[in-house]
């Protein structure tokens, strides 16, 4: 995988173009090109493609009125926001372009947000005017301006409030002592005032959501590089109140000192995961299932999507995976979607080098009014619906 992370650092350099708005619409193919027969599912479920078009899908929300928005990062192409329109995506619209890698979007008050790598934008009355949105509102355009972990996954709380990450613009630093900031989730009124931090200590989170039962967030954190293929292992994270810290960049998995930060604090004086992932699987988008349509194991449960490692000697991720819950507890952590990682392929470099085969690599998830689950995915450029029928 090392060659598509030097693809990724070329594209995530790129110059941002200024924001606007466009009426292009996107290519809708079958997506029928995709071998689907390859992911593993529980008995019962079945995946198909539910809009295709979408380069570099991200995180997704879903507008009161039935409007699918997709957000997207990376350049040339990742700096659209589409909307997946009607109940079968029957169009998808570049709703718009010339954003800086608009990997977020939420909705609130019938106004669509965007978060970009330093900023907050807003859509009015969005759902009313796809095909002509105009420019956006700035909300808080403040935000640290480092593109690396700079991608921003943000959603309103039950609190009313909007969260939103700032990650840590390095693999291993404290730059937290400098801007507070960094390594935080962050949260704010939704005009964009009174900023606060509210989790310290998180490297890069790109998932979070809110128990449906105790309205306590819980979030992914992806584990810093270099140092094994097994270690660190990433996080799966709850945060009860305001103020915890999760011990990046001193402590990580909740037990491993950081050979060069750990002397400074150990890990006992930070708020441990409330489950360690595997390591280098890249977990980002979650949620918790709220449907009816699985089976009732399903419900109040944690479906993560975990995006691929991109140097692991041998590649890992590539799937989706269930985590279980009792009350507040971690009971399991098993896989629930997976096929999108085929095995390893000679490296284009040669010399005998190993990457992995990956046609595919989930990037969120999104549970709909029928209690089907779409999942984004950001290789492929489509968006699948997850299904159950006993």
């Amino acid at each position: 995988m090392r060659n598509e992370f030097v693809l990724f650092l070329a594209l995530t350099a790129a110059v941002a173009a200024p924001p606007g708005s466009t009426q292009e619409r996107g290519p809708a193919s079958s997506g029928s090109d995709l071998p689907l027969n390859l992911i593993k599912l529980p008995p019962g479920f079945t995946i198909d493609v539910y809009a295709s078009g979408v380069t570099n899908a991200r995180e997704m929300v879903l507008g009161p009125k039935g409007t699918v928005f997709v957000g997207s990062r990376n350049k040339p192409d990742g700096d659209k926001v589409y909307a997946l329109v009607d109940q079968k995506a029957d169009r998808v619209l570049v709703m718009a372009k010339g954003l800086n890698q608009p990997n977020g979007v939420a909705f609130h008050n019938g106004s669509l947000y965007v978060g970009e790598i330093s900023r907050i934008t807003r859509f009015d009355n969005i759902e009313s005017r796809l095909e002509s949105p105009g420019d956006p509102v700035v909300v808080n355009d403040a935000l640290p301006k480092d593109e690396h972990h700079g991608q921003k996954f943000i959603a309103f709380g039950p609190d009313g409030l909007l969260y939103v990450p700032v990650g840590a613009p390095c693999n291993i630093c404290d730059k937290e002592k400098d801007d507070p900031r960094y390594a935080s989730i962050l949260r704010m009124k939704p005009d964009g005032s009174e900023v606060e931090v509210f989790a310290h200590g998180v490297r890069n989170t790109v998932g979070f959501d809110w128990h449906p039962r105790t309205r306590e967030i819980w979030f992914t954190d992806n584990g810093r590089d270099n140092l094994g293929d097994d270690v660190p292992r990433d996080e799966l994270n709850t945060a009860p109140k305001k103020g915890l810290h999760f011990g990046y960049p001193f402590c990580h998995q909740g037990d491993v000192s950081d050979p060069e930060f750990g002397k400074a604090r150990p890990c006992g004086g930070f708020q441990p995961p409330a489950r360690a992932l595997d390591a280098h699987v890249a977990a980002i988008g979650m949620r918790f299932y709220t449907g009816k349509m699985f089976p009732e194991e399903y419900r109040n449960q944690i479906i993560v999507a975990e995006h691929g490692s991109w140097n692991r000697s041998i590649p890992q991720g590539y799937r989706l995976s269930l985590v279980k819950l009792d009350g507040n507890k971690v009971v399991s952590y098993t896989r629930f979607a997976e096929g999108w990682l085929r095995g390893m392929k000679p490296a284009p470099a040669g010399g005998g080098a190993m990457v992995g085969d990956v046609w595919g690599r989930p990037a969120d998830v999104l549970v709909m009014p029928d209690g089907a689950l779409l999942v984004s995915d950001d290789k492929a450029g489509v968006v699948y619906r997850i299904s159950y029928k006993q």
